[in-house]
């Protein structure tokens, strides 16, 4: 049994929430690099340009590169065979976000009531933790701070086993044609088939943690990615929607088993910067 101060997960998480602002990944700033090749729309390639110039001065003077610097969402992977000393695991992660948003001076988004006062918490917490329990003796934090602006474009179905690939295709493509411009395309499209309702909207967000460009190990499912990624493509709504041939960068789609009466579908849209990082302790 190993033991873990919570205060290591505290000055992570803290580490986390600036770096995941400031830093786009790399494999992110790659598929712009190469969309931006491929594009054949002037203005198009013009705001590639202007988005690829902004996570540059992003990361060489340590600023967010989005405004909305997002909630705190937090997977967690705890090993069984940890022993966590120190105080209690979700208000070190709260503390986490805490002094992250305050000394990386990051936007803080949160209210606390969703409907009535919406009053800011102050200090964007509460954070959103995924927990999930898995065989050793670490523990792995990935951090992908989720702005407003693509959450909210973001859609759940519950479709009919019958509906099949043609159903889950029309629904995709007509979610991201709605959304337009909002989520500040290009896009990274997540998607969860199968499940029951909060698992499906679980790993579609899980999905948008995938590399860019690495597909479903199911060959199926594979080609699903590729042809719902050029059939969004041909929409034509564009980087910031002002059109062109590059609305999504990826199309990553998970599954699970389903009940045989059911075949929940869930999209989550990622905005361009798609911030993410991870620690293990």
């Amino acid at each position: 049994m190993r033991e873990i101060n919570v205060e290591e997960i505290t000055r992570t998480i803290e580490r986390l929430c600036i770096e995941s602002n400031y830093y786009l990944p790399q494999d992110v700033k790659e598929a712009l690099e190469d969309a931006l090749d491929k594009e054949e729309s002037p203005l198009a390639k013009e705001i590639l340009q202007d988005i690829l110039k902004n996570q540059d001065i992003a990361r060489t003077n340590d600023v967010p590169i989005c405004q909305d610097t997002g909630l705190a969402v937090i997977f967690l992977e705890l090993g069984q065979d940890v022993r966590l000393v120190g105080g209690d695991l979700n208000e070190a992660i709260d503390e986490g976000v805490r002094r992250g948003y305050k000394n990386g001076y990051l936007r803080k988004s949160a209210v606390d009531d969703p409907f009535i006062i919406r009053k800011n918490t102050g200090d964007n917490t509460p954070a959103i933790i995924h927990t999930k329990i898995v065989p050793g003796d670490k523990i792995k934090l990935i951090l992908a701070p989720k702005g407003g602006g693509s959450e909210n474009m973001s859609a759940l179905a519950m479709l009919k086993p019958s509906d099949g690939i043609k159903g889950i295709k029309k629904f995709v493509l007509d979610t991201v044609d709605k959304a337009g411009s909002n989520p500040c395309p290009p896009i990274i499209v997540g998607i969860g088939i199968g499940g029951t309702i909060e698992k499906t909207t679980l790993i579609a967000k899980q999905s948008l943690l995938r590399k860019v460009g690495e597909h479903n190990s199911n060959p199926e499912v594979a080609k699903l990615e590729e042809e719902l990624l050029e059939e969004i493509n041909k929409l034509g709504i564009g980087p910031q929607g002002f059109g062109g041939r590059t609305t999504a960068l990826a199309v990553n789609i998970e599954t699970f088993p389903a009940h045989i009466a059911s075949m929940p579908v869930a999209i989550n849209i990622q905005c361009h910067v798609a911030r993410h990082q991870e620690a293990i302790i």
